[in-house]
């Protein structure tokens, strides 16, 4: 099964969706776009999506004369070869977004231009961070595989990052130098192709970046709230228990927000061990019975004032 999520503009999540895991992506995600905008009333549409999840017959029926979906599409570099040859290979300014961080906290680096293609749109964008890491990490790889081709390690070109970098002379290898110069051209790049012409090429960059969002719940879901696995007999079943996942979310990222709003910081695990460490337990005294609580600790006492809960007295009589 697929687990979508629809969430608002500032991360928060809407409402969840579940579809058969093995159907093409024209019979699941057409039907949940009409059926979400008919839910909540949408007039108009943009699909973000990253490279390689939406095909043609898709976007087609999407643009549809009773339809009129927009797109905004991450587009594959390396095996379209309209992207790889007519986009990439364009000269042109690019327009600057965010220059270098000074902090950490500081948004990425980003850099925009704007391609046509006859009349398709293309945004290329490039990241001067991630690029001088790509050049770092592929300048070790080839390093790494040269000295391993001088031990004639033949078992190299089992190893994708490898074999990347590597071309058949009879029954040796060698590096392919000519594929180490194209490579570079894709460090700290990826390009977006819309149909959007009301969007500013950086507009339309940092709507697609927001995908983050989207990826980063699906990772809370599956690792801190333990989505996966399912072991279900009955359809009913499984999509309660992705409900449950998806309420749990909803809560979670409420809590942060008012935290947040409090100008407070945590960290989400340690404020889970936190919590868990709260204990209220039955004692009797004298044949009286009480309720004590363990000592608050740590980020205990932030998560109940965000929650807008009282703490429970550290000693509670109860009545007999």
């Amino acid at each position: 099964m697929i687990v979508g999520v629809v969430l608002d503009h500032e991360g928060c999540p809407l409402c969840c969706e579940l579809w058969p895991g093995n159907v093409a992506d024209v019979k699941t995600l057409v039907p949940i776009v009409d059926r979400l905008r008919h839910r909540f009333h949408i007039g108009s549409i943009c699909i973000v999506a990253d490279r390689g999840m939406i095909s043609r017959k898709t976007i087609a029926e999407l643009q549809s004369a009773d339809r009129r979906t927009h797109f905004l599409l991450g587009a594959r570099m390396r095996s379209v070869k309209e992207v790889d040859h007519d986009v990439l290979s364009r000269g042109g300014r690019y327009h600057v977004v965010s220059g270098p961080r000074s902090k950490s906290d500081d948004p990425s680096p980003l850099q925009v231009k704007e391609v046509w293609v006859e009349d398709r749109r293309y945004i290329v964008c490039l990241n001067s961070e991630q690029a001088r890491k790509d050049k770092a990490d592929r300048e070790a790889t080839v390093t790494a595989l040269r000295e391993q081709l001088r031990k004639g390690a033949k078992t190299l070109v089992g190893n994708n990052g490898y074999r990347r970098y590597l071309r058949s002379q009879g029954a040796a290898f060698e590096i392919d130098e000519e594929k180490i110069r194209q490579e570079e051209r894709y460090d700290g790049k990826w390009v977006i192709q819309t149909d959007r012409s009301d969007l500013s090429a950086a507009d339309a960059a940092l709507k697609y970046k927001e995908l983050w969002m989207v990826e980063d719940m699906h990772r809370t879901g599956k690792s801190l709230l333990e989505t996966r696995p399912i072991f279900h007999k009955r359809d009913e079943t499984i999509r309660g228990h992705v409900f449950c996942s998806f309420l749990t979310l909803l809560l979670r990222t409420e809590l942060l927000r008012r935290i947040e709003k409090r100008g407070d910081e945590v960290e989400w695990a340690r404020m889970l061990s936190d919590l868990q460490a709260l204990r209220l337990t039955e004692i009797i005294h004298q044949n009286q019975r009480f309720l004590l609580r363990t000592d608050v600790r740590g980020d205990c006492a932030t998560a109940f004032q965000a929650a807008g809960v009282a703490i429970p007295p550290t000693l509670q009589k109860l009545e007999s």
